[in-house]
């Protein structure tokens, strides 16, 4: 086998995603996922520390598009006008492979309390980026971590939208929708 294998790390999730469908997460070994990808052991753990976080592969891309869409907002831009710069920005990374595998994604996390808690360690962890981003712009902390959450719930919407859609939506059009949806739906708090 050669050293070097193309798209490797795609191979690997798509592997493991199979896998973790088929048998179960808990059952899957790595040893199971580098066999059914074709790859060594030490190029999966080149790519992952361990087989959890296979299933978290593009958050860091998320996480620094959001980061630079929030940054890169007007300078006059409020707080959700720059969570949806970022969450533009994020849906770069968001391509076909990501809408094909979301439902096979989606149902290993949900038969997974492990994976569970790990899909929300990361909307954490993407939340508090966004939040800082906005911190840095000079938005005070509460307002900020308001604006991420709000950002990170429209997230979570145009997502479950997405990947169910049957037909071509784009997800930064449907991530848009949601935040303006739950603008509207914050100003009734009142």
């Amino acid at each position: 086998m050669p050293r070097w294998e193309p798209d490797a790390r795609e191979r690997l999730v798509v592997a493991a995603l199979h896998l973790f469908n088929e048998q179960g997460y808990d059952e899957t070994t790595v040893a199971q996922i580098v066999e059914r990808a074709g790859l060594t052991r030490s190029t999966f753990f080149r790519h992952f520390p361990d087989k959890r976080d296979v299933l978290a592969a593009g958050q860091e891309t998320l996480s620094r598009l959001l980061v630079e869409g929030i940054a890169s907002a007007p300078d006059d831009a409020g707080p959700l006008d720059a969570v949806q710069a970022g969450l533009l920005s994020a849906a770069q990374a968001m391509g076909p492979a990501n809408r094909a595998f979301g439902p096979q994604l989606q149902a290993v996390i949900a038969a997974s309390a492990e994976l569970q808690q790990r899909d929300q360690l990361k909307r954490v962890g993407l939340a508090a980026a966004a939040a800082d981003a906005l911190r840095t712009r000079g938005v005070d902390r509460r307002t900020a971590d308001l604006a991420a959450e709000l950002g990170m719930l429209a997230f979570k919407e145009a997502y479950a939208t997405w990947v169910a859609a049957d037909d071509e939506q784009d997800f930064g059009t449907l991530a848009t929708e949601a935040l303006e949806e739950l603008r509207v739906a914050a100003a009734t708090l009142g």
